[in-house]
């Protein structure tokens, strides 16, 4: 059982096709149906399989990898705890499909727009939190203040640029949605995440040792993260929009005005299925950062407890 290194991913991380199956069996939809006891049952297999090396009886390499996706997809890797379930990766297909669907389905009031960039906020905020790097607790009071700065700078976002494409093309009207988002994504990942800005996330040597906890870290994974969730929202949120102004100048849905809907929620969820793990896949999930570009203080650190120690490592989040 030498060549399973269960502290690992099953593909090479080095390489974005590696990355990209290793996300599309991270974020599987499916993951989210598995039961607590499913979960505990694979938590157990991975454990067991960790403090022993020995296969478990009736398992061979690939149901033990399946396992091991499966409780990815559910436990915390700093911290072991097991997640909420609408925060795990695994549930960004389902509900963004939704989400998105209803943000660039009802987007021409008001009211309508003020309600389903809160819910898409909420669900964001919970992503970012569950999805957290580092294992510093955060204060309730905190984690309030940053959900209501989440929410209202998105809702701010949209509802400026609503009033700025009244009397433009739809098209522009129809990608206000997408627009709100980014702008959205780049408050509420921060803010959502501002323990490890204000603290620092833990930076690990090669083989595991921790040296410390980094802000720079923090800023350098909350970057990446924010790119990586931004190009995730582009296929379902502007792709759509520009087919659906399409089929309704050529007049696909004047019979049955409805159609639109479950034609929009079946280009969205077909966009964020793939694009979730394949955004994901950008940027490897342990990243790195020299020694050079951390605080003088954990430098110094570096230079005399690991003094040929050139780049340390941490967990990006997701």
């Amino acid at each position: 059982m030498g060549s399973i290194d269960l502290d690992k991913p099953r593909y090479d991380q080095s390489t974005y096709s590696g990355r990209a199956k290793h996300f599309l069996l991270l974020t599987n939809p499916l993951n989210i149906l598995a039961s607590d006891k499913e979960l505990d049952e694979a938590k157990k297999i991975v454990n067991e399989f960790r403090r022993t090396r020995k296969m478990p009886a009736g398992y061979d390499e690939d149901k033990l990898w399946e396992k091991k996706y499966l409780y990815d997809s559910a436990f915390h890797p700093d911290t072991g705890e097991k997640m909420f379930v609408l925060g795990r990766m695994a549930a960004q297909a389902p509900m963004n499909t939704l989400i998105t669907g209803g943000m660039i389905t009802f987007y021409k009031t008001t009211p309508a727009t003020i309600f389903w960039q809160w819910i898409n906020q909420t669900f964001n905020a919970v992503v970012n939190y569950t999805n957290r790097s580092g294992d510093a607790p955060i204060s309730t009071k905190q984690l309030f203040a940053s959900y209501c700065a989440a929410c209202g700078g998105a809702l701010g976002t949209a509802l400026y640029l609503n009033s700025k494409v009244k009397n433009m093309k739809p098209l522009y009207a129809r990608l206000v949605p997408f627009a709100a988002v980014c702008g959205a994504n780049f408050i509420n990942i921060p803010m959502m995440r501002s323990s490890e800005l204000l603290n620092g996330t833990p930076v690990f040597t090669a083989d595991g040792q921790r040296v410390g906890e980094s802000k720079r870290a923090a800023r350098l994974g909350i970057g990446l993260v924010c790119i990586s969730r931004v190009l995730m929202a582009v296929p379902g949120m502007t792709l759509t929009p520009v087919i659906t102004n399409i089929a309704t100048r050529r007049g696909m849905f004047c019979k049955y005005p409805l159609a639109v809907i479950p034609f929009q929620l079946t280009l969205v969820g077909l966009c964020v299925t793939f694009a979730t793990p394949l955004c994901c896949a950008l940027f490897e999930q342990k990243a790195s950062l020299s020694v050079a570009s951390l605080e003088p203080e954990l430098q110094e650190v570096v230079k005399k407890k690991y003094p040929k120690v050139k780049e340390v490592y941490f967990n990006k989040g997701l």
